[in-house]
């Protein structure tokens, strides 16, 4: 499955100024994904593609509904754990890195008065909650906001089991969005170790993984469950309550967001 995007108004890489000049755009929405592996059989691109994907799924709903919202283009860098950063080609970013980014952005579109982002997040690493609290006092006029899509129950109900990487969830979407990167004939088990220390294994103490100590393939759940129409379900649930969403944020003036 794969829309026409040429010149749609809601994709920035897809559409051009004589288009953009002619609307007023209420909201920016900003995938952010990663480049790192996803066990034997997804591609590196995994989550920045699922990112763009679900942003664009959404923001149609929610133009075709009166709303209107602008999807940039995906930022494909992720905050990484130990044991990923020294695999061939996994990009790690740091969190200072991408308060900076997302700082940038925020500066552009305040110039062109877009007063309202919002980020559609697919990668566990990342943490814009405390980048949000930094930057927000800069730009007090600014609406900032992020869906970590991927910890949505409704979401994960779909699956018999999620998984937490490149498991079930995230393969059944990719062979629903881009089949031909996807072949479970080559994936791992995706089996995982945890903790050894009890305030670890309950999260009561927390510290990053080390992820080639709890997964032998990189991946850390099991993708033998997962099938296209899984994935179609699941994008079709997204696209529908992150279009709600994007409306919403995009016809409420900021002064107006609270009762």
């Amino acid at each position: 499955m794969k829309r026409e995007l040429i010149n749609k108004p809601f994709v920035l890489n897809h559409t051009n100024w004589g288009t953009v000049q002619k609307e007023s755009y209420e909201l920016a929405v900003l995938p952010w994904g990663a480049t790192e592996p996803h066990n034997l059989h997804l591609p590196y691109g995994t989550d920045t593609l699922q990112s763009t994907d679900i942003a664009v799924g959404a923001a149609e709903v929610a133009w075709e509904n009166g709303a209107r919202c602008m999807v940039l283009p995906a930022i494909p860098l992720g905050v990484q754990n130990p044991g990923q950063i020294e695999l061939p080609f996994c990009l790690n970013t740091r969190p200072s890195t991408q308060k900076l980014i997302l700082e940038d952005i925020l500066i552009s579109l305040q110039t062109q008065s877009v007063k309202k982002l919002l980020i559609i997040n697919s990668h566990g690493g990342n943490d814009f909650k405390s980048l949000i609290r930094e930057l927000q006092p800069q730009f007090p006029d600014t609406f900032i906001g992020v869906i970590d899509w991927f910890k949505l129950q409704e979401c994960q109900a779909i699956f018999d089991e999620a998984g937490d990487h490149a498991g079930e969830m995230e393969t059944s979407l990719m062979q629903y969005l881009y089949p031909d990167m996807v072949d479970l004939l080559d994936a791992g088990s995706g089996e995982s170790t945890g903790f050894k220390v009890d305030a670890l294994r309950s999260k009561l103490v927390w510290t990053p993984r080390n992820w080639t100590k709890v997964s032998v393939d990189t991946g850390i759940g099991n993708p033998d469950k997962a099938t296209a129409e899984k994935g179609e379900k699941c994008f079709d649930y997204l696209t529908r309550i992150v279009g709600a969403a994007l409306k919403e944020l995009a016809s409420t003036p900021i002064d107006d967001l609270y009762e």
